[in-house]
């Protein structure tokens, strides 16, 4: 027959109660809390999903945003976790706080002699004062030290004193576990728990469009409450706004503000680098609340308090510049005459160059750009190039390329270009167009080149020229095949070098020519297409240089323009876009947050640090002195215990016996 176990049962209600305030349970809890925060702090927050697709790849990007690593402190799993503990801390709080309080105040006044003897720290001596006066002058002197006493009468005329210093010390456990429960809540409150909520039952959609304001559907606003947020927006200078855009996932929500907020002035410093030092707004409030509008000027660390927000000055950009552009064709679609126009930052427009229909999109403005002086030796020798603005080319298809142009003409070896980046993709590094200036440092000069490529007329009579000349050079009769073939041959090199530069000569001549003859006709074909080119610039070229200097001066520009005009294949406008004036306007970028939970976890974290404090300063001390009368002579035992600092109560024992022994009349030798 087995024997049954004395263990009490519980019901399953009592085992998950004893689970959820276990320390196991809290342990583990707060270790994926730590997990979380780690990767919370490693990957950066919040930012736009193309920016983590092009760093973590498609497939991990997916990976990443079902775990929800993209906004950690928001995710279900994290906010799931944050309750369990609130919930598992309440459990100990409710388990443990009952007897804590009641062990505050109970001196143990039934503790037995044999118990005494047994403790580690236990000191025995005798007397020569009777046991009225030794009781008397140990409860004096365990009064004196700080400590509550209580005497309690035993058997055989014995008297037990029970003194304790340090009761508050269960204090620290509880105020430690109200502060977790309480910055828990906080965290809680201050979380975006309830629009998660909403967003699983419906009531709320996420906006991924770019749309203006007034057209974001009302499922997609906020209105004015007590709910916690976090929000930005960019307001130009002059203008106002009364909302906040909330990053949600890959979209936004908009929050009405019980207030409208508008830019004064805004001003930035910049470093001799060209990074900014330090940036600054004159911010006006207007709200029906107010007397007058309030003013107030915020930087960085120093934001705006008002009415339960917070208003912070966090980036700053472009709040639309005017610009004064040219299109300069480079496409024969385009045409041949340059175009001018205005836009601003930001603005959209459809373009139509020739038969080609185009959407530009003006993306960002730069006044400066500091950047390493190429001309210089020295790498570390910075210089400002001037202003830049950047848009995009978007075809029919959606496909779009981005471009990036400097005002300012930039030097490279000794000779001025403007240069033009461009890329298919953030992901890429920007690859340049330079484009070469003439004398008068403009583009009228490879305007002019360019347009003469582009007229068939031209290029078929310097075809004819070198025909015949090529032809008197061999054996001057007339082979009209030949004639034909060599013809053909030049223009079809003008073309091909049109399509595609010399790269698609080159495919050309290693595609189409045999090995026998590449050596030979290869080179040839290279030679004749840069004699049509220098044969066709001279043609155009409005000055005819009347010195040797002038003559290498334009060989060199015609390199420089031969070099750009094979990169247009690549470059993919239509046109040049040449910025020829600006009206800058600054934007201040402004994060505006609410946190009704900040009090509430201030709160934590001060009875927090009340009860580490009391945990840790505060120790509970226990000492029990039994005096008993034998044989004649007065007998004390000493007993004490501590909570915490075995070592350090060791000495204080020893310290406390000695008083208690000079106290009660020691008569040991």
């Amino acid at each position: 027959m087995s024997e049954k176990s004395n263990s009490p049962r519980h019901s399953l209600s009592q085992r998950l109660f004893l689970f959820l305030g276990s320390m196991d349970l809290a342990i583990t809890l707060l270790l994926a809390l730590a997990v979380a925060s780690i990767i919370g702090t490693v990957l950066q927050q919040n930012q736009p999903y193309t920016d983590y697709v092009i760093k973590f790849g498609p497939f991990w990007f997916e990976v990443f945003e079902a775990a929800g690593l993209y906004d950690v402190y928001s995710a279900l799993w994290f906010l799931a976790i944050l309750c369990l503990l609130v919930l598992s801390t309440s459990v100990c709080v409710i388990r443990n706080t009952p007897s804590m309080l009641k062990d505050m105040f109970n001196l143990r006044t039934q503790v037995q002699e044999k118990s005494l003897r047994a403790m580690h720290h236990s000191q025995q001596w005798d007397t020569e004062n009777n046991l009225k006066d030794s009781v008397a002058y140990v409860e004096a002197t365990l009064d004196a030290q700080g400590f509550r006493v209580k005497q309690t009468p035993k058997d055989g005329g014995a008297v037990l004193i029970s003194a304790m210093r340090g009761g508050m010390n269960r204090l620290g456990y509880i105020f430690t576990h109200l502060a977790i429960i309480i910055i828990c809540l906080g965290g809680l409150l201050d979380s975006n728990l309830f629009l998660k909520f909403a967003e699983w039952q419906g009531k709320i959609s996420i906006e991924t469009r770019d749309i203006p304001t007034s057209e974001i559907p009302n499922e997609s606003r906020l209105a004015v409450g007590y709910q916690a947020f976090r929000g930005s927006i960019n307001i130009p200078e002059g203008r106002s706004a009364q909302v906040a855009f909330l990053a949600m996932k890959d979209g936004y929500l908009l929050q009405e503000l019980p207030f409208r907020v508008e830019v004064k002035d805004f001003r930035i410093e910049h470093y001799a680098t060209g990074q900014p030092k330090s940036f600054e707004s004159d911010l006006v409030v207007y709200d029906d609340d107010l007397e007058k509008p309030l003013e107030q000027m915020i930087a960085v660390n120093h934001p705006l308090l008002y009415k339960g927000y917070a208003i912070y000055q966090a980036s700053f950009s472009d709040g639309g510049t005017g610009l004064n552009l040219e299109a300069w064709p480079l496409d024969k679609q385009a045409g041949n005459e340059t175009v001018s126009f205005d836009t601003r930052v930001f603005d959209s427009r459809k373009m139509h160059w020739g038969d080609e229909t185009v959407q530009l999109e003006m993306t960002a403005f730069r006044p400066f750009n500091i950047n390493p002086d190429p001309t210089d030796d020295d790498p570390e020798r910075l210089r400002n190039f001037g202003p830049s603005f950047g848009f995009k080319i978007r075809s029919n298809t959606g496909e779009a390329k981005e471009y990036l142009n400097y005002m300012l003409p930039v030097p490279r070896n000794g000779r001025d270009f403007y240069l033009s980046g461009v890329r298919n993709s953030p992901a890429e590094e920007f690859g340049y167009l330079y484009l070469p200036l003439d004398a008068d440092g403009e583009l009228v000069g490879f305007q002019r080149f360019l347009s003469t490529l582009h007229d068939s007329e031209k290029i078929e009579q310097v075809a004819q020229t070198m025909m015949l000349e090529t032809l008197e050079s061999l054996d001057g009769k007339r082979d009209e095949t030949l004639e034909q073939s060599l013809k053909q041959t030049l223009n079809s090199l003008v073309k091909m070098f049109m399509r595609g530069g010399f790269v698609e000569v080159s495919d050309f001549i290693e595609t189409n020519i045999p090995e026998t003859e590449k050596e030979t006709l290869g080179p040839a074909y290279l030679s004749m297409l840069r004699e049509m080119l220098a044969r066709l610039y001279f043609m155009q070229a409005s000055d005819v240089p009347s010195t040797e200097q002038e003559a290498d001066a334009q060989l060199v520009f015609l390199q420089d323009a031969v070099d750009a005009i094979g990169s247009l294949s690549r470059y993919g406008s239509p046109v040049y876009l040449e910025l020829t004036d600006y009206d800058h306007v600054e934007a201040s970028g402004l994060q505006i947050a609410r946190s009704p939970g900040k009090p509430i976890v201030y709160l934590g974290c001060a009875l927090l640090i009340v009860g580490v404090f009391v945990l840790f300063y505060l120790p509970q001390r226990r000492l029990w002195i039994r005096v008993n009368e034998i044989n004649g002579r007065v007998n004390l035992l000493l007993a004490g215990m501590s909570n915490r600092n075995p070592r350090e109560f060791d000495q204080y024992f020893e310290k406390i016996t000695q008083h208690l022994k000079l106290a009660s009349g020691n008569s040991s030798k």
